[in-house]
């Protein structure tokens, strides 16, 4: 992996592989819906559909897509809360025109007015897709109440009203002030020739663009002192259903110990909520925990969708979970356990060259620093049984507990009774 600064600011990351024919060019931009005002929410995922909407040169979607399908080229992009990325994978005779294809839609886009008011009806029925996915729709409920008053509690689409008052106008000012080499990282992976590929991404890359500026958001800060909860009525047969902590922020010390503690009591057929809510008692059909980080704060999570007929009972069962780790801790072999499926979860995903693009990508934007897959894993296997002990009895606390859930019922204080740990 070698890592460099172009003279605009534009950080450039190129990692060789060997046994592939194929490239992956990632850019990355540090910018996301967390760095949205209220008036203009969802507009950094709007702006994503446009890019795909023809520029100059290439003056529409067809003749975007087109030459990249005439190479065979696989071709996507993504917003979220605090970044937006572009990627391009091919056949590695054929990454210059990936790299012209993502300099000219990153660069020279039209962003076309009948365009964009033609695109506020997709994003819209994506909007509308959500809502009506119970699934995935919980996710953005329980963000809702976890960092309520931030901008992280906001949907990444937006909303239809922000999404219909979209003009032209605001998204080209939104482009130019965060679509900046200082705002970027291009992490390249797979087959390349190190010193041609400087050479072409100096051609499409190395201009200074817009004001060049870095950008910011505002800060979490902590607020709540006793449980929350959010219920969104509607006739289901499954209810979904979210618990929501605050944790670690990407470069804390706890962050790789909650991560591990994801893995032991929801990040596996194995784990320990999967094996007693699902095997043992028959309760749900998916039940998992996580941990995700950005910046500043992070969001340990336990979602399941569960039979409404005995809600409660799942409910009770899932805290007693939590409660059983929080104050009797885990068990050596779980720890070995869960640093074993971190590692080959690792090895496995540095496999494709689009994983370690995105490695590297995201490490150098989020963090600024990075760290090798062989340091990762150094520091998974190093992590003690005290760490997860004490970032458990840290995190899980009855007076941070969120619950957000979907379904069939109308009264909180029901669920607000037996939400303790």
């Amino acid at each position: 992996m070698q890592k460099y600064t172009l003279k605009n600011g534009t950080r450039i990351i190129l990692t060789p592989l060997r046994g592939t024919e194929a490239v992956t060019i990632l850019v990355l931009y540090s910018v996301g819906s967390r760095h949205e005002t209220e008036d203009i929410a969802g507009i950094s995922h709007f702006l994503e559909h446009m890019m795909f909407k023809g520029t100059t040169k290439r003056p529409d979607t067809l003749a975007l897509s087109k030459e990249l399908d005439q190479v065979g080229a696989q071709f996507n992009a993504y917003t979220s809360m605090d970044n937006t990325g572009y990627w391009i994978k091919v056949n590695s005779e054929h990454i210059n025109l990936g790299l012209d294809m993502l300099s000219d839609m990153l660069h020279n886009s039209k962003l076309d007015k009948e365009e964009i008011d033609r695109e506020k009806g997709t994003i819209i029925e994506e909007i509308n897709m959500y809502e009506d996915t119970p699934k995935m729709n919980i996710e953005n409920l329980i963000m809702e109440i976890l960092f309520k008053g931030n901008s992280l509690a906001r949907n990444v689409a937006g909303s239809k009203k922000t999404v219909s008052k979209t003009t032209r106008e605001n998204m080209l000012k939104y482009w130019q002030k965060n679509y900046t080499p200082k705002n970027c990282v291009i992490s390249i992976a797979g087959k390349i020739n190190i010193n041609q590929v400087k050479k072409d991404i100096e051609k499409k890359f190395g201009d200074e663009v817009f004001n060049n500026k870095k950008n910011s958001f505002e800060k979490f800060k902590e607020f709540q002192t006793q449980p929350q909860i959010k219920l969104q009525y509607k006739k289901t047969e499954q209810v979904h259903l979210s618990f929501g902590f605050t944790g670690p922020k990407l470069a804390d010390k706890d962050l790789m110990a909650v991560q591990l503690l994801g893995v032991i009591l929801g990040g596996s057929m194995s784990s320990r909520l999967f094996i007693n809510i699902r095997e043992r008692h028959g309760l749900c059909y998916y039940i998992r925990a996580s941990h995700d980080a950005t910046q500043d704060t992070g969001m340990f999570n336990i979602s399941a969708g569960l039979d409404k007929k005995r809600i409660f009972k799942a409910i009770e069962l899932i805290l007693e979970e939590v409660r059983k780790i929080k104050n009797q801790g885990i068990t050596i072999e779980e720890l070995k356990k869960a640093q074993e499926f971190l590692k080959g979860h690792l090895i496995l995903g540095m496999e494709d060259s689009s994983s370690v693009a995105d490695w590297y990508g995201r490490q150098e934007l989020m963090l600024g620093k990075i760290k090798t897959p062989t340091e990762k894993i150094k520091l998974i296997m190093s992590v003690k049984k005290t760490a997860l002990d004490a970032v458990a009895k840290k995190i899980f606390q009855t007076n941070k507990l969120n619950l957000a859930l979907i379904g069939p019922f109308k009264n909180a204080q029901e669920f607000l009774k037996i939400i303790k740990i």
